[in-house]
C-alpha cells in the first residue's frame, strides 16, 4: 500500500513543481505558451482537488513544492511563508512591536539578558536576570521551547497588553507584570568606540533600513572624540539592503568612483552607481574586516573600498554572494525573494561562488569545506582562479569567482584552543557561568557605569578561572589542568567579556573581547603603520 501511494504522489509532485515553474515564468513573459502553461497548472490543481482518490489539502501541497521549485534556480531564491514574512522583514526594517528585552534560552528557561532602556518592560519594572515563566497565562518553559515560539508570544500589535509571569531570585513568589507592547528599535551597530587613540571601531551586524543613519551618526560621534582612522567590522554580517551598502561606501569615496553595478534581464535590474562626492569621511584611513560569513551587502562595501584602493581589507575570504534578490509579496501575504540580477565590484568582478542549481547541500557546506581544506588557517590553501584576474584602480591584482580576498590575511586564531576549551564551549558553560556570576553579584555589578569600573570589581584572573573550573566540574566537565592552563587567557578574557555584556551590553563585550582578537589587533597595526593609505587616482 505504501509503495502504491509513493508511486502516485511522486509523479504528482514532480508535475506540480514543473508546472509551477512555468507559472512563475509568467511573471517574466507574456507569450502564448506561458499563458497556456498557467492554465494547465490550474487544470491540474482542479483535477487533484476534485477527483483524486483521497481528499487532498492542495494549499499544503503547493506550500511544500514552492521551496523545491525555487531551489532549482539558485541558492538564494527563497520562499517565505506568510507566518514568517513579518518577522523576516522586521529584522531589516529597523523596528517591531514588543516588550523590549533581549533574551536567551538557559536550561530550558527564558532568561532576560538586557532590558532596553526606556522600553515597555523597563517601565513596569522587569529587570535583567529575570526568568520569564509565562505570557498571558501560557507556560513558556521546558524542552522543545524555541526562540520562534517565544518571539511569537512576546511580539504583537502596538499598544496591546501581554501579562508576563516572572521568576526573580530575590522573590519567593512569581511576579506578574502587565506590559503594553511598544515600538522596539533594531540596531545595526553592536559597538562603536575609540579602540586606541585616534582610531574608531564600528561593528555592523546587518544592512537594515536604519543602518546608514546609525553608521553615519557613529562615525560623526567617533570623529568628535578624536578618531581620524576607522575600523569597520563586517565579520559575520550576512548582508541586507543593497542601498545601505552603497550609501555607506559613498561616505568614504571621492566623487565619480564606481561603487557597484548590477546586470539583470531587464533594464530596471541593470545599473551602475557612482559616488557623488558629498561624503564626510573621504580622507580618513579605513580598514574593513571580513570573514567567511561576510556576505552580499558586506561584500559590496568591501569590494568598493578594495577596488578603488580606498582602504585595506583585513581578515579571511568572504562568503561569495553576488546574486541580488527582489522580494515580492504574494496575495496570501507570503513572499518570494527571487534573484533578478548579479552584482559586480568596480573592477568588474562577479564574486558569486560556484553553485549547482538544485544542490543546496553542497552550497551550504562550502564554508565547512574551506575549513577542512585548511583555508581558514593558511593563505596558501586558498585556490584563486587565475582566469578571473582583475585590477584595482592602482593596478593591484584581485580575483573573482568566490568572495572578496582580503589584502591582509588573518588566519583563524587557535591560540589556547584545547580539548577542555572545546568541551566547555560546546556545553555552553562560558555563557552559563557568566550569567550565574552576574545573577549572584548583580546588585553590586549594576553600580558600574563603564567597562573599567566593571573590571575593577571582578576577581583576579586566577580566582575567576578557579571559580569557573569548579562550576564546570559540577556541570560534568572534569578539571584537566594541563589544558586549562593552556586555555587560561582565552577562557578568562571571554568570561570577562560575557559578564560585561550581561551587565553593560554588547559594546562593553567588544571592549574586552577585541583585546585578544587577532583580526582587530592586525587592523590596528596596519593603521598605525600607515598601510591603509592609498593614493586615490582621479576619475577619467
Amino acid at each position: 500500500m505504501n509503495k502504491l501511494k509513493s508511486s502516485i504522489w511522486l509523479p504528482l509532485i514532480v508535475a506540480v513543481v514543473f508546472v509551477a515553474g512555468l507559472w512563475i515564468g509568467s511573471a517574466l513573459s507574456s507569450d502564448k505558451g506561458t499563458i497556456s502553461s498557467v492554465k494547465k497548472l490550474g487544470d491540474i490543481i482542479g483535477l487533484i482537488n476534485e477527483e483524486y482518490v483521497e481528499p487532498v489539502n492542495v494549499d499544503s501541497l503547493v506550500e511544500a513544492t514552492i521551496p523545491q521549485l525555487l531551489e532549482k534556480l539558485d541558492p538564494h531564491s527563497t520562499y517565505i511563508p506568510a507566518s514568517d514574512l513579518k518577522a523576516v522583514n522586521d529584522e531589516l526594517e529597523g523596528s517591531f512591536y514588543g516588550i523590549g528585552i533581549t533574551f536567551m534560552m538557559m536550561n530550558d528557561t527564558i532568561t532576560i539578558l538586557e532590558v532596553i532602556s526606556g522600553g515597555p518592560s523597563e517601565k513596569v519594572g522587569i529587570m535583567a536576570g529575570d526568568r520569564i515563566i509565562s505570557a498571558n497565562d501560557s507556560i513558556l518553559s521546558g524542552k522543545g521551547l524555541t526562540n520562534e515560539k517565544v518571539i511569537s508570544k512576546l511580539r504583537g500589535e502596538k499598544d496591546t497588553k501581554v501579562k508576563i509571569g516572572i521568576k526573580r531570585n530575590s522573590s519567593k513568589d512569581l511576579l506578574y507584570y502587565d506590559v503594553i507592547r511598544g515600538e522596539i528599535p533594531i540596531t545595526s551597530i553592536d559597538a562603536s568606540y575609540i579602540i586606541e587613540p585616534g582610531i574608531g571601531y564600528i561593528k555592523v551586524n546587518k544592512f537594515g533600513r536604519t543602518t546608514y543613519s546609525e553608521y553615519l551618526t557613529n562615525l560623526a560621534q567617533l570623529s568628535s572624540e578624536g578618531a581620524e582612522k576607522f575600523i569597520i567590522d563586517l565579520r559575520g554580517n550576512g548582508g541586507g539592503y543593497l542601498d545601505m551598502a552603497i550609501l555607506m561606501a559613498n561616505e568614504l569615496l571621492p566623487a565619480g568612483k564606481l561603487i557597484v553595478f548590477t546586470k539583470g534581464r531587464s533594464k530596471h535590474d541593470t545599473m551602475a552607481t557612482h559616488s557623488d562626492g558629498i561624503g564626510s569621511f573621504q580622507k580618513n584611513e579605513v580598514v574593513v574586516l571580513i570573514d567567511e560569513y561576510s556576505a552580499s551587502a558586506s561584500e559590496i562595501l568591501a569590494g568598493a573600498i578594495q577596488d578603488n584602493d580606498r582602504g585595506l581589507i583585513v581578515g579571511r575570504r568572504s562568503f561569495g554572494k553576488g546574486l541580488v534578490q527582489r522580494q515580492t509579496q504574494l496575495p496570501d501575504s507570503s513572499g518570494i525573494r527571487l534573484t533578478v540580477s548579479r552584482y559586480y565590484t568596480p573592477s568588474g568582478r562577479c564574486i558569486q561562488k560556484k553553485y549547482t542549481p538544485g544542490n543546496a547541500n553542497s552550497y551550504s557546506h562550502e564554508i565547512v569545506d574551506r575549513f577542512n581544506h585548511g583555508e581558514a588557517f593558511s593563505v596558501d590553501s586558498i585556490k584563486l582562479d587565475k582566469n578571473l584576474e582583475y585590477t584595482t584602480a592602482n593596478g593591484r591584482k584581485v580575483y573573482g569567482g568566490g568572495g572578496i580576498m582580503p589584502d591582509v590575511f588573518v588566519p583563524n586564531d587557535t591560540t589556547g584552543v584545547t580539548s577542555y576549551y572545546i568541551n566547555v564551549v560546546n556545553a555552553g558553560l562560558l555563557q552559563k557561568f557568566a550569567f550565574d556570576y552576574c545573577d549572584r553579584n548583580r546588585e553590586e555589578l549594576n553600580e558600574c557605569e563603564d567597562t573599567d569600573q566593571l573590571l575593577d570589581k571582578l576577581p583576579s584572573d586566577e580566582m575567576l578561572l578557579q571559580e569557573f573550573v569548579r562550576f564546570a566540574v559540577k556541570k560534568g566537565v572534569p578539571a584537566r589542568w594541563k589544558y586549562i592552563n593552556a586555555s587560561c587567557q582565552l577562557i578568562v578574557n571571554q568570561l570577562k567579556a560575557l559578564i560585561a555584556r550581561d551587565i553593560l551590553g554588547s559594546q562593553s563585550f567588544y571592549h574586552i573581547y577585541n583585546l585578544q582578537d587577532k583580526c582587530v589587533q592586525t587592523a590596528i597595526e596596519q593603521l598605525n603603520q600607515g598601510n591603509a593609505s592609498f593614493p586615490i587616482l582621479p576619475t577619467e
